[in-house]
């Protein structure tokens, strides 16, 4: 599977809310560094590790926001990363622009980072 597949079944898996699916796609030990986490859990400083804090984060903004979805702008995909562009929507919310990078090896993301203002 190539990176850019990599990225498609992870925007598919995000807008399904098929936690499964989404963390399947990452490594074990991977990493996530988020703005909302610094916001929402100021304690982890933005970084969250492995698979077990990705599922709780994402468990509880699918939660939280059952009209979550992400509107797919652009990727960009290399043999090592993929740079992802797309639109965070969200009922009752003005829509944010947002970027983000998955560094992947051997198939899986072994860390992942997100951009926005």
């Amino acid at each position: 599977m190539n990176n850019h597949t990599i990225a498609k079944r992870w925007l598919k898996a995000f807008n399904e809310h098929n936690l499964e699916n989404l963390l399947g796609l990452y490594d074990d030990n991977a990493e996530h560094f988020s703005p909302k986490l610094k916001i929402r859990k100021p304690e982890t400083n933005g970084l969250i590790k492995g698979k077990a804090a990705m599922r709780n984060w994402w468990k509880d903004a699918f939660d939280r926001l059952p009209s979550l979805a992400y509107k797919e702008v652009s990727i960009t995909a290399n043999d090592e990363r993929v740079f992802m562009e797309y639109t965070r929507i969200v009922s009752g919310e003005e829509n944010m622009n947002v970027a983000e990078v998955l560094e992947i090896k051997n198939g899986k993301i072994v860390a992942s980072r997100v951009y926005h203002g």
